[in-house]
């Protein structure tokens, strides 16, 4: 029998090795399962005839890369992204932030499902907890949608500033407070989740929280407004969302200026913003930039 061995805490370990644990993690590598299973056997086979017994986690890596490169070079920097993110010992807390309809929930959801993350909430489950807490006439702005916020201002805007953005400010300000103690626990419990939604913007979020290592922050983007529109016909047409078309599209403006001045806020705070056009470029952005992160960590401690 062929056993890994590895390192966790400071603690050896040895497994038997799995090939559909390694064809899982090839899978998530977006090679395809067939082919995926058919590698796990290869590398199996392959320290048998070398007659190895056990093998250590960095080796059996490197012999997988080394596979996956004859197959795909593309596929083996992708597979050793994926490993260097699987073999952190810290949890990992993503939060993605963006307009209604800019497709947050499902990028939260694939990229959760890539990394094997399997806590996920949304911001606006964060808000209906705090609505049951928060009455109406002390917080009118938590009773009302993040586009439509500012119709619950108690007091008018004055005219230097955008109606809209006022009461949008002031939704995500209470928000945040909830959203601040989920991320605050999820650190010190080291659960890793991935929280996606419209309340996710920079400046409104502790800069401490997100200085924690392994916590990343991004926001998502839709430059051409016609496809921003289309995601909401899209959307709308899952039974099981009950998504009300006709109130996306006559908010749409108000959902537009959301949009402009989150991304705004990403630009000014230095937060990674993506372009979500494409889900596999989306999600493929987001890990590159978490390994980055987690390199120039790695360097800076050995510093």
């Amino acid at each position: 029998m062929l056993l890994v061995e590895g390192e966790i805490g400071g603690k050896k370990y040895q497994e038997p090795f799995s090939k559909g644990i390694l064809s899982k993690s090839l899978v998530r590598s977006e090679v395809e399962p067939g082919k995926a299973y058919e590698i796990a056997v290869e590398i199996e086979k392959s320290f048998e005839e070398e007659g190895t017994t056990v093998v250590s986690i960095v080796d059996l890596i490197n012999k997988v890369k080394d596979r996956l490169e004859q197959e795909n070079p593309s596929l083996a920097k992708k597979y050793l992204t994926w490993k260097a993110i699987r073999r952190s010992e810290d949890p990992l807390i993503i939060l993605i932030g963006g307009a209604s309809g800019i497709g947050t929930s499902s990028i939260s959801f694939e990229l959760a499902n890539k990394l094997g993350i399997k806590n996920m909430l949304s911001t606006d489950m964060i808000r209906e907890v705090m609505r049951k807490m928060v009455s109406k006439e002390l917080c009118p702005t938590l009773f009302e949608s993040s586009y439509t916020a500012a119709d619950a201002l108690t007091t008018p805007a004055p005219p230097e500033f955008d109606k809209t953005l006022l009461g949008f400010k002031d939704h995500v300000n209470t928000v945040s407070v909830g959203l601040t103690g989920v991320v605050e626990r999820a650190i010190k419990e080291g659960i890793s989740i991935v929280i996606e939604g419209v309340h996710i913007v920079p400046g409104f979020i502790d800069e401490e929280l997100l200085n924690t290592p392994n916590v990343h922050l991004f926001v998502l983007s839709l430059s051409d407004e016609e496809i921003h529109k289309s995601r909401f016909y899209s959307r709308c047409r899952q039974l099981w969302a009950r998504r009300p078309l006709k109130r996306y599209l006559k908010h749409f403006t108000a959902i537009r200026k959301t949009h402009d001045y989150i991304v705004g806020e990403a630009h000014k705070y230095s937060v990674p913003v993506i372009e979500n056009i494409d889900v596999t470029n989306t999600i493929d952005s987001m890990i590159e930039h978490i390994i980055e992160e987690k390199q120039k960590e790695e360097l800076s401690h050995e510093k």
